[in-house]
């Protein structure tokens, strides 16, 4: 299995954290949880294999997307299959990136995991095409780039881009536990309402729910690693009132509590762990 990273300059960089492609995936269990963070991922499936997104609440239950999806910010975790010798190549945007690609609010999307035709139209097979064709990974990279580049000059200028929120998306990633929204609205110029539909237009959320998103991956920066955790002193470092409001929130983001976390974590990224087993949240 080989897994490639790719940080792309300006003026995508403005907007895109990273592009990420792997190739004959290798896994030792067939479901992942995928826990939020407050940004949009673009994924384009390079096998003709279509992916599940099972139902939280019953297993049984699932959407399957075949060759490309955007999935937008989520407020809870996602539950994936894995499958062995898969191949995709994506794009993680950065807080609010996605609006300037998309051609909508993205509000619209928010919560959501949609097929990418259903937003930018079947011409983007085209770029799965070139995608397929492409030979090595620099080779992708490269038509992954030019494909969003070319989102970028045809939905730029109908969405995306206030100043405002995006300041306020740069407070809230520092500190997202010391911040208070009625103050950043104020300091805006805007009102507290003016300021929650704004921010929700950029990032698909509202300020409230991103800052505990941006709390809770705080908690898993600190803990990256790390085999022993002292979990009160975590919770009291980021800002949570007590040990059962920590909880809550690990679960509702992680579906399940911090003791399993740590035993189902994977290598490489915080945000993928191996899936729960009934009963074991």
């Amino acid at each position: 299995m080989s897994i490639y990273r790719h940080i792309p300059r300006p003026p995508l960089g403005q907007h895109v954290e990273w592009l990420w492609y792997y190739d004959e995936l290798q896994a030792d269990h067939d479901r992942e949880h995928v826990l939020p963070d407050g940004a949009f991922d673009l994924i384009i499936n390079l096998e003709d294999r279509p992916r599940k997104l099972f139902d939280r609440e019953n297993a049984g239950r699932f959407n399957s997307f075949k060759r490309g999806w955007l999935s937008g910010g989520h407020a809870e975790f996602l539950i994936i299959d894995v499958l062995a010798g898969s191949t995709m190549i994506g794009a993680h945007f950065k807080p609010g990136g996605a609006a300037r690609f998309l051609g909508l609010p993205a509000g619209e999307l928010g919560r959501q995991v949609v097929e990418v035709d259903a937003v930018w139209g079947a011409s983007i097979w085209e770029w799965r095409d070139r995608l397929l064709e492409a030979a090595g990974p620099q080779a992708k990279f490269g038509v992954f780039e030019q494909m969003l580049l070319h989102r970028l000059s045809t939905a730029g200028a109908k969405a995306g881009g206030n100043r405002g929120v995006t300041w306020a998306i740069g407070q809230f990633m520092r500190e997202p536990h010391l911040q208070n929204i009625a103050a950043v609205s104020h300091n805006l110029g805007v009102s507290h309402k003016q300021f929650i539909e704004q921010f929700r237009r950029e990032v698909g959320l509202t300020p409230k729910l991103f800052c505990r998103i941006r709390r809770f991956q705080e908690v898993l920066g600190r803990i990256h690693s790390q085999k022993a955790v002292h979990w009160a002193d975590v919770a009291c470092s980021c800002g949570y009132f007590d040990q059962a409001h920590f909880v809550n929130d690990f679960l509702a983001f992680a579906g399940l509590n911090p003791t399993a976390y740590l035993d189902r974590r994977l290598e490489g990224d915080w945000n993928f762990i191996r899936a729960a087993d009934r009963g074991e949240r």
